[in-house]
Formats: C-alpha cells, sequence, structure tokens
C-alpha cells in the first residue's frame, strides 16, 4: 500500500470470464482439490528450484508459479465502527480458489487505527484494526480510551486466528505470505504514530519508539533500540511457532518500510532463518520495495529468498526478465498502488516473474479509483496463467526474448514456447529449430484458446498470425 495515485490501468477492456466457477466447500483438503493434491501445500515447504530459481518448488520437484490477489484485512478486521466488523474469510479463500488463484499476502497492521487520507481518499475516515498481536490489560488508558498494551505478552486471539487461517489456506491449495511488520501506516497515515502500541502512552513497558523525538516513531524499525528488537524478535518467534508446521507458509519482513529499514529487515530475514534450522521446517523469507526513496539493488543484495520491486527498470510496462537471482513477486501494491492491467500479468509471466495483484476485493477498506470490470480482468488473466503454468513443464522454461519478435518468450527450446503479442502488434516471427510444433492461440479478452493447425519449420524465424483480433499469446508445442 502506498500514498501514491491510484490508477486502475483499466482501458475499455472487458472482464474475462471466470475459468473455474465452482466454488470450493470449507471442509475440502488439498487431496480433494487435484492440482493442489500434485503441486499445492502439502507436499513439503516451498524451497527455490534448484534448476530454475526464478520459481520455487516442493517435493514434486516442479516448478511452483505463485499468483494470486491479497487485500488488507485478510488477518486484522478493519472498518470504521470499533469494533470493526468481521472479515468472512472462507469466503475470501473460495472466491480465491475459484479463479484458480494460489497465492495471497496475510497482512498484519501495526496501528490500532489509521485515517485513510492517506490513500487520497476523497474524504477521511478512521478505520479501526483488530486484532492486534499483544494484550491490552493495562494498567491505565491508551491515546484510543482502551486498557494500554502489555508488549511482553502476546493476544492469544490473534495468533490463533493467524494459525487458522494459514491452515485454511493450506487446505484449499493456497500459499499465504505472512506479513509480520508494516512500516507504510505509522509513515503516511495521518496522526499514525499516536496509533502505535510503542507510543509511551499506548503501552505500560515504558517503551518510546520515538527515539529523536520528531514524532513519529519511525525508527523502530531500524534496530536503534536493542530492546525494541528483542521485544520484535519474541514477536516474531511466535508467528514462527504459530505458523512452523505448515507447508504453504512464505514470511515477509514488511510492508513498505522506509529505506532506513535496510539493516534492520536484514538481520530480521537472516534471524527467521537461524530460528526456523532449529524447528521442523524452514520456508522462504522476502523482502518487499521500501517507500518511499528504496532501491530494487538492496532487494537483490539482501539475504531474502523473495522480493517484490518498485516500477524502476520497468516492472510495469516491460519487466525485465528474472535472471534467478531472486525469486521476482511482482506485485502491483508496489508498482501503482491500486493499479494493474492484464498486460503486465502476462509480460510479467514470460518474463519469469510471479504477479500479484493488491485488491480491493469488496470495496470495505479502500473504494476510490476501482473499476469492477478493471479488476476482474486482472484476476481472470492470473487464473489463465496459473492454469496454463501447471499444464507445461515450467521449470525447464526461461525468458527468451531474442526469440520472438514481440521480445515476450518463455520457452524450452525446441520443445514449449509462450509467445506474447500486444494486440497493436503485426504477426509474430519465432525463431524455431527444425521440426513439427502443434499451434494454440489464448485468446485472452475473452479467455478462449484458439487451435491453430500444425506447423512444420526447417529451422529458422517463422511468422504466425493471430485468428483473432486484441492481446494474444501463442503457444507452441513439439510434436514428435
Amino acid at each position: 500500500m502506498n500514498g501514491r495515485k491510484i490508477d486502475s490501468g483499466f482501458h475499455g477492456r472487458l472482464p474475462l470470464c471466470l475459468a473455474a466457477t465452482v466454488l470450493l466447500g470449507a471442509g475440502l483438503v488439498a487431496a480433494d482439490l487435484g492440482w493442489a493434491a500434485e503441486t499445492g501445500p502439502g507436499r513439503g515447504p516451498l524451497r527455490r528450484h534448484p534448476d530454475n530459481p526464478r520459481y520455487f518448488t516442493d517435493s514434486t520437484g516442479r516448478a511452483i508459479l505463485l499468483t494470486g490477489s491479497h487485500t488488507w484485512n485478510n488477518l486484522v478486521d478493519m472498518g470504521p465502527s470499533d469494533p470493526p466488523a468481521k472479515f468472512d474469510y472462507d469466503k475470501y479463500l473460495n472466491w480465491l480458489a475459484a479463479y484458480p488463484h494460489n497465492f495471497f499476502r496475510l497482512w498484519t497492521w501495526e496501528l490500532m487505527a489509521w485515517d485513510t487520507r492517506g490513500n487520497r481518499e476523497k474524504e477521511p475516515l478512521i478505520h479501526f484494526a483488530y486484532p492486534q498481536p499483544f494484550r491490552r490489560p493495562g494498567p491505565g488508558a491508551a491515546l484510543d480510551g482502551k486498557p494500554r498494551f502489555n508488549l511482553r505478552e502476546f493476544d492469544e486471539e490473534y495468533f490463533r486466528r493467524l494459525g487458522q487461517r494459514v491452515d485454511a489456506a493450506g487446505r484449499r491449495g493456497i500459499y499465504a505470505a505472512v506479513m509480520l511488520f508494516e512500516g507504510w501506516g505509522i509513515q503516511f497515515s495521518p496522526g499514525g504514530w499516536k496509533q502505535h502500541p510503542f507510543h509511551p502512552a499506548n503501552n505500560t513497558n515504558g517503551i518510546n519508539g520515538d527515539l529523536d523525538g520528531d514524532g513519529n516513531g519511525l525508527e523502530i524499525h531500524t534496530g536503534r533500540s536493542r530492546e525494541i528488537t528483542e521485544l520484535q524478535k519474541a514477536y516474531v518467534r511466535k508467528v514462527i511457532d504459530t505458523v512452523n508446521a505448515f507447508d504453504n507458509v512464505l514470511y515477509e519482513i514488511s510492508n513498505e518500510n522506509h529505506p532506513a529499514s535496510t539493516a534492520w529487515q536484514y538481520d530480521m530475514i537472516r534471524f527467521i532463518h537461524d530460528y526456523e534450522q532449529t524447528l521442523p521446517k524452514q520456508h522462504p523469507v522476502g523482502m518487499t520495495f521500501q517507500y518511499k526513496g528504496g532501491s530494487n539493488q538492496t532487494l537483490f543484495d539482501s539475504p531474502g529468498d523473495w522480493i517484490s520491486p518498485n516500477p524502476e527498470g520497468g516492472y510495469r510496462d516491460d519487466p525485465p526478465a528474472a535472471d534467478g537471482s531472486k525469486v521476482i513477486v511482482s506485485d502491483t501494491d508496489h508498482l501503482w498502488g491500486i493499479g494493474g492491467n492484464v498486460a503486465w500479468v502476462w509480460k510479467s509471466f514470460l518474463r519469469g516473474l510471479n504477479p500479484i495483484f493488491m485488491d480491493p476485493y469488496d470495496g470495505r477498506v479502500l473504494t476510490k479509483g476501482t473499476d469492477p470490470q478493471w479488476s476482474e480482468s486482472i484476476r481472470n488473466a492470473q487464473g489463465q496463467v496459473l492454469a496454463w503454468s501447471r499444464r507445461v513443464d515450467l521449470a525447464a522454461m526461461t525468458p527468451q526474448g531474442e526469440l520472438a519478435s514481440s521480445q515476450y518468450c518463455l520457452a524450452n527450446p525446441g520443445v514449449e514456447y509462450f509467445v506474447y503479442r500486444p494486440g497493436n502488434s503485426p504477426n509474430l516471427t519465432v525463431k524455431l529449430p527444425a521440426g513439427k510444433y502443434s499451434v494454440t492461440w489464448l485468446d485472452i479478452a475473452n479467455a478462449q484458446d484458439v487451435t491453430g493447425e500444425t506447423v512444420s519449420n526447417v529451422g529458422s524465424r517463422h511468422s504466425f498470425a493471430a485468428p483473432f483480433q486484441g492481446d494474444a499469446v501463442l503457444y507452441l508445442k513439439a510434436v514428435k
């Protein structure tokens, strides 16, 4: 989440049809899901694929593309009432699985309440957030009039909910990136520091995170206070102890923290890696875009297993090809704020990235500037991409832009090819070894596959004309 302009990226594109319309019941386990049983949670924790580290894998050895929609209140309830209305989590999971999507960020929220003016909503609206990780036994009242926090005692309701929600996602074949800290709110929500448990008026432990006295408390995410860092690590251990048993877990250190948090985030990544070495399972740890002013190079230099970059380098409109140095989870949150488009989904996939969408969902948290057709078209494109990723040998496919005239090509040369053709482009040419290839065109706007005639190639560039207008993806497979 960020305070930048809300940009839907919608330009008259029609919404796509859902690839699947049958909702999954709340009692299903991974074995009931077909694809989930083959490549989903229940097959061991994710680890970087040894042969194609652009992706994760599990005990199956298959490359696993991560794609899905995340929304802000999927762990901590948020809303204008106090307490806020409960989020219907089972409905959310059923909704994700129907596309299908297989990944979301499970959001935390450090503030007791936040002001949506930080997101350029037209009218100020206070959203209350509940529950928090720490108990509120008092004595004394915090600035919101409720009992003060004890930062050395955990609220078991928060962690019980965390474990239950990770478990429920895994039973539907969905991976959850457990967010540990949230850095946007304290920076950009008006009066955010006064809503933080580490404000001296809000806790009974004598903790004051405003180390330099400037009234913003950003120092809590820098490691400058050993006492604060130890409290944070105790909380992280509690999170890990709660979810370590589940296969479908990833960790994210913090959403959009400020650049001064770099050393602290690196330390937290190493801390998680070291602590999980003492436990039965080890999970990937990610570092995401630092707002404002963060550098993608800082993410690539981190000890994290996965990263989410900012727009620099073209990640919005012309994503650079992933080189395998990190698993790249390309997130519209960090590229637009609320934004994105269908072309971005396919371009990202064909450049070896894992595209995810910050989703307005039901519009109960942030609503301005969104269009239902726009968001639905992105969700459906993600479902298409995920379904196709499971039909091919993704582990053997790498970005090979030089093979196609559009420069968007994911290929195992001589075996399988995906090639993207923007709607206003001429015919595609693809460099192919000699042989026969089956032809399938993906009509992105209408979510349809169109089978073409098998082509024979003598070992040069071959020209292909799409049988329809608009954005298209060409899939070629060698025929023996």
